[in-house]
C-alpha cells in the first residue's frame, strides 16, 4: 500500500509521500496540521523562517516580492508538489519574500529547527529536498525570462495553467484584481485578456471563480515557459 493511502497527514503532499518510510516516520513526529485561510501570511521579508510548510492537495501558497512603494509581483507559487521554506535547508534564517495563502486549504508545518535536524541526518531526504530546490530555481529563472519577453496574454495563460495544476482542479477562486497583482500589470490589461479567453471558450470567469474549459487550447495560448517549468518540476521531483 502506498504512503498516500495510509498516512492522513501527508496523503495530499506529493513530496512527503515520496519519502522513505524511515525518513517519513521521523519527520511525521513533528507534523503540525493546519488549515490555511485565504491571504494568510506565512513569511514576511526580513523575518525569521520559524517553520516550513507542506501544502496539501488544493492548497496554493504564493511567494511574492514586495517593493517599498507597495507594489509586488509573484515570483513563484507552491502547491502539493513541494514545500514553502526552501531557505531553511540552505541555512538561511530569514525570508527575503512574502509568502501567503493564495488558495485556502490544509497543510502540514514543521518547526524549522526540527526540520533542519532531520535533513542533516538523512542523505536521502537531503537529496530529495535539493532536487526540489533546483526545481524552484528553474521556475524562478524561467519566470524572470517570461516576465521580460512574453506578452500579458501568454503570461496570463501560463499562470492559469500552473495554478490549475497546483490546485488539482479545473475550477478555483480568482479575482482579476488578484491576477493583475500577481502578474505585476494593470487590472485593465487582465480584464481584456480574460474577456478574450472567455469569448474563445478557453475559460469561464464568474464572480471571482475561474474554470478552465479547454486546457489544451489554453496551453497553445501560453508561451513555452509553462511546459518548461512543468516538465522540469516533474523530472526533478520524480513526477510524484
Amino acid at each position: 500500500m502506498s504512503r498516500m493511502g495510509r498516512q492522513p497527514n501527508s496523503q495530499n503532499n506529493r513530496l512527503l509521500a515520496s519519502l522513505r518510510d524511515e525518513d517519513y516516520r521521523r519527520l511525521s513526529l513533528h507534523f503540525q496540521p493546519l488549515s490555511l485561510t485565504i491571504r494568510q501570511r506565512l513569511f514576511e521579508p526580513g523575518q525569521p523562517m520559524d517553520y516550513v510548510y507542506f501544502p496539501q492537495r488544493g492548497t496554493v501558497v504564493s511567494l511574492v516580492i514586495p517593493m517599498h512603494d507597495g507594489s509586488a509581483v509573484e515570483a513563484a507559487n507552491v502547491g502539493n508538489e513541494g514545500f514553502v521554506g526552501v531557505g531553511v535547508c540552505l541555512d538561511v534564517a530569514r525570508a527575503h519574500f512574502r509568502a501567503f495563502c493564495q488558495i485556502p486549504g490544509g497543510c502540514v508545518r514543521i518547526k524549522a529547527g526540527a526540520f533542519k535536524r532531520e535533513v542533516d541526518r538523512s542523505p536521502h531526504l537531503r537529496t530529495l529536498l535539493h532536487r526540489y530546490t533546483q526545481a524552484m530555481i528553474v521556475e524562478l529563472t524561467q519566470g524572470m525570462a517570461c516576465n521580460r519577453l512574453h506578452t500579458v496574454e501568454e503570461r496570463c495563460a501560463r499562470w492559469l495553467l500552473t495554478t490549475r495544476d497546483r490546485v488539482g482542479s479545473e475550477t478555483f477562486p480568482l479575482t482579476q484584481e488578484f491576477l493583475a497583482h500577481m502578474l505585476g500589470v494593470r487590472r485593465a490589461s487582465v480584464t481584456v485578456v480574460a474577456r478574450t479567453l472567455q469569448k474563445d471558450g478557453l475559460i469561464r470567469y464568474s464572480r471571482g471563480t475561474i474554470t478552465v474549459l479547454d486546457a489544451r487550447r489554453l496551453e497553445e495560448a501560453s508561451c513555452e515557459c509553462y511546459g518548461v517549468i512543468k516538465r522540469d518540476v516533474e523530472r526533478l521531483t520524480g513526477g510524484h
